[in-house]
């Protein structure tokens, strides 16, 4: 470091010669920079001094900046431009409150994103920031300060601050409900089944699901397959074929109509979508506020 300060000229030069080749003018800079002019010029003449070459072409009322405090000026307002930006976000951030959640890329799109309106209004001074994908996130690190998770609690890194359990039935559009006929008959049949391919098998494949409503024997060969649940339930709106709904995620397009329940089984799944915050590190009054908050949200509509 002690280095780089022998290195580097006075950082009040270097302010006052930006602004001078920017405005062209001694008299502009100062007034900008809340000096006087005379200031300014003693700042610009040690420059040259340090630097050992001329910066200003000094004429009648008007000063020319040389190529070399072209080149300088450029390089420092781009500097300049980088901190005033760093120091900004640093006090919108001492300001504002932040609160990270974490979750599926499926909850968030389908569940939390049309709610994000009545967060809002809950928290209109908090800051809300999500990271969403399928692959597990843990609340060791401090990625997140608030996660909603599926699975089976109690879990080592989380404390639990609300629940709810979910319905798992055949969703599709409702023209292809209408060309389908018997719901129950046309899922024995397996035909024109979505399939979500995930890892987590929390989520339930077509062949789990049978199996659970008592079709073991059903061969299914999927007529689509998608590795995000958002896109299959596009799919099924969109009258290609009819896919797994839970009922957490697919609630508001089952109250627009855009999606129908075909057939009358149904499947209670092991796991349940769990609130937490870390439970090995100290959690920020606002996460717990706005884990609570999504606990009651879930809770309103279980």
């Amino acid at each position: 470091m002690a280095s780089f300060r022998k290195a580097i000229p006075s950082l009040n030069a270097l302010v006052a010669l930006e602004a001078a080749a920017r405005h062209r003018s001694i008299t502009l800079a100062a007034q900008e920079l809340g000096v006087t002019q005379a200031a300014v010029s003693r700042q610009i003449a040690a420059l040259e001094a340090d630097l050992g070459t001329l910066l200003f072409q000094r004429r009648h009322r008007a000063i020319v900046p040389t190529d070399n405090c072209l080149e300088l000026a450029t390089s420092l307002a781009t500097s300049f431009s980088g901190i005033r930006q760093s120091v900004e976000q640093a006090r919108a951030r001492a300001i504002s409150q932040v609160v990270t959640i974490g979750t599926t890329l499926a909850f968030s799109t389908l569940w939390l994103m049309p709610r994000l309106r009545a967060f809002r209004d809950a928290f209109p001074d908090v800051q809300v920031r999500l990271v969403s994908r399928d692959s597990r996130i843990g609340l060791e690190s401090g990625e997140v300060d608030v996660l909603v998770r599926f699975g089976v609690p109690p879990f080592d890194d989380g404390r639990l601050m609300g629940t709810r359990t979910d319905v798992l039935f055949p969703v599709c559009s409702p023209t292809f409900a209408a060309r389908a006929g018997d719901g129950d008959a046309f899922i024995e049949r397996a035909a024109d089944l979505i399939e979500n391919d995930v890892s987590d098998r929390q989520w339930y494949s077509w062949q789990t699901w049978l199996t659970r409503v008592g079709l073991p024997k059903t061969s299914v060969s999927p007529a689509m397959r998608f590795n995000h649940y958002t896109d299959a339930v596009e799919a099924a709106r969109a009258g290609q074929g009819v896919a797994l709904g839970w009922s957490a995620l697919c609630e508001r397009y089952i109250r627009d109509g855009s999606l129908v329940r075909l057939g009358s089984r149904e499947v209670l799944p092991e796991g349940m979508y769990t609130v937490l915050v870390p439970a090995r590190r100290r959690s920020t009054p606002v996460g717990e506020q706005v884990a609570r908050w999504l606990a009651e949200e879930l809770k309103a509509e279980g």
